[in-house]
């Protein structure tokens, strides 16, 4: 509040309350629901909640495959057909939208990076956020087997690219210690940034006892970084095992055939992705959430699953930190070796695994993330 004297008036006071007015937010990203994937959950938690604030909000987003549903924010999509035309129509929608915004928050480098330099807007500030890398991730699409470190020890040409678009924005949120360590040794000029870790929601904590076959479960994206192919392998030498893959993605179709090569009918099944209570009832069902990623930066869903008491057996190179990682299981899981061996320690210890996944943790709410982020775009204003 401020006092203000009445200038008609002498020895009159007048009491001046002034409220901020809501910050115009858009959250740009190149995934959104029913499309699945980190930053499609991410962008609907933030909208969410940043518009619980009072502050409005406005998802431009490449078109999902599937109906967008109805929310109380606006949803503005683009078409993702042609790798260039694409980005042009992505530039003109941020133009048409966050001309007068406050901040525009990008969540993806290229995807959205790009457009957004196109674009040139003058008034917001841009801020990044990485959850992933999306060169490395290309370069995983072409068979490379590095893991995101391994790739950037190499110098890797694409850097330079992904250099320029970086100090395009004002300020960078990494989601894990791990990413903004490794940007900071390989980019000297990197802008600003701070970390902003994931949130760890509530959910219903359950003690699972195992099933006779062992039953694995990953959830996810059907992509090469994933590292989905070794895992099949592994399942092929583990008979008394099975796995359920939940989700989708462009590696749909080999897996497929993968699948049959190995004879696994019957013993693996392939699920389309689901939300809400139907992801809450196959997190009952299973054992064991295995997520045997090259790099695993932030991963939504372990820490859905760690929420609600399931097992997660996580590749050793991973951004998240110990108290998200508590109750975890973390290994080696780039070969077909390292994961059957993996897979058979868990199943021996597996009473000791699901007391502690089953435990109470350091919860962090998605209210807690958005208000966050809430302090750091005023900050910038």
């Amino acid at each position: 509040p401020i006092i203000k004297r009445n200038n008609q008036s002498i020895g009159h006071w007048v009491l001046v309350i002034l409220t901020p007015l809501p910050m115009k937010i858009i959250l740009a990203t190149g995934v959104y629901p029913p499309t699945i994937g980190g930053p499609a959950t991410y962008v609907k938690n933030i909208a969410r909640r940043l518009m619980e604030m009072d502050e409005q909000v406005t998802v431009v987003a490449y078109a999902p495959r599937g109906p967008v549903e109805e929310v109380p924010w606006k949803v503005v999509t683009v078409s993702r057909r042609g790798p260039l035309l694409r980005w042009w129509r992505f530039a003109r929608a941020l133009k048409r939208e966050a001309k007068d915004a406050d901040i525009v928050y990008g969540f993806s480098a290229v995807s959205v990076g790009v457009p957004l330099m196109m674009a040139r807007l003058k008034k917001p500030k841009k801020i990044l956020r990485l959850g992933g890398d999306f060169l490395w991730e290309r370069y995983t699409d072409l068979r490379g087997k590095k893991t995101l470190s391994q790739w950037y020890a190499a110098r890797p040409p694409a850097m330079a690219i992904l250099g320029r678009i970086l100090r395009s924005f004002d300020h960078v949120v990494f989601s894990t210690w791990f990413q903004e360590q490794l940007y900071k040794r390989v980019y000297p000029r990197l802008p600003r940034h701070s970390v902003i870790e994931n949130a760890l929601p509530h959910g219903e904590l359950l003690l699972h006892v195992r099933h006779e076959p062992f039953r694995l479960l990953f959830l996810g994206r059907f992509v090469r970084f994933k590292n989905l192919r070794p895992l099949l392998r592994a399942v092929a030498n583990l008979p008394h095992v099975t796995l359920t893959l939940q989700g989708e993605g462009p590696a749909s179709r080999e897996l497929s055939q993968l699948a049959q090569k190995l004879r696994l009918k019957g013993r693996l099944t392939f699920l389309p992705p689901v939300h809400g209570e139907e992801k809450e009832k196959t997190l009952r069902e299973h054992d064991l959430l295995i997520i045997p990623s090259l790099t695993e930066i932030s991963p939504h869903a372990a820490l859905e699953a760690r929420s609600h008491g399931l097992p997660v057996l996580l590749t050793a190179e991973t951004g998240l930190g110990d108290e998200l990682r508590d109750g975890m299981i973390v290994a080696p899981l780039r070969t077909t070796e390292e994961i059957t061996r993996a897979v058979l320690e868990a199943e021996h210890h597996y009473e000791v695994i699901a007391q502690k996944s089953a435990s109470p943790f350091q919860k962090r709410s998605w209210e807690d993330v958005a208000r966050e982020h809430r302090a750091l775009f005023q900050a910038l204003l």
